[in-house]
């Protein structure tokens, strides 16, 4: 468990010294840091992800709760999903969000259109086919988190 922290602790200190940008596997992808809390460690906890923005709304950005293909959904998603809001960086900028799962066709047009530019994704949902559905999250800003 610890190598996921380091790891996740390179990449969000990447982020930060980078004005959002991030190399090596992620080189090109947008990332944001998603912060959120334990819903039983009451821990605040930051986690760096590839997003998808909404291509007519700069405030809507859609990520993406696949773990790597694991047949688990991630702690992070059960965190946003109970909390309903959260704080996001993105770039240099950090800022209030409301959360809120997409479903059936919506799901799964944002769900393919990130498969579509990042293959990977498409791995991940094979990998959990007959399993789960990779969890799709549709963040808005919002005035407060």
């Amino acid at each position: 468990m610890h190598l996921v922290s380091d790891w996740n602790a390179t990449i969000i200190d990447e982020f930060r010294a980078n004005e959002g940008r991030v190399g090596g596997p992620f080189t090109g992808a947008p990332m944001v840091l998603i912060h959120h809390r334990g819903r039983k460690s009451g821990r605040e906890l930051v986690n760096p992800l590839m997003y998808l923005p909404d291509g007519s709304n700069d405030d809507v950005i859609y990520v993406f709760a696949s773990k790597g293909g694991a047949p688990e959904n991630p702690d992070w998603y059960y965190n946003l999903t109970a909390a309903g809001h959260t704080t996001i960086e993105r770039g240099t900028e950090s800022y209030a969000v409301s959360v809120r799962e997409l479903t059936g066709t919506e799901r799964d047009e944002r769900f393919d259109e990130q498969a579509g530019r990042y293959p990977g994704f498409a791995e991940y949902a094979q990998k959990t086919a007959g399993i789960r559905t990779i969890p799709v999250l549709e963040l808005t800003r919002s005035a407060t988190a």
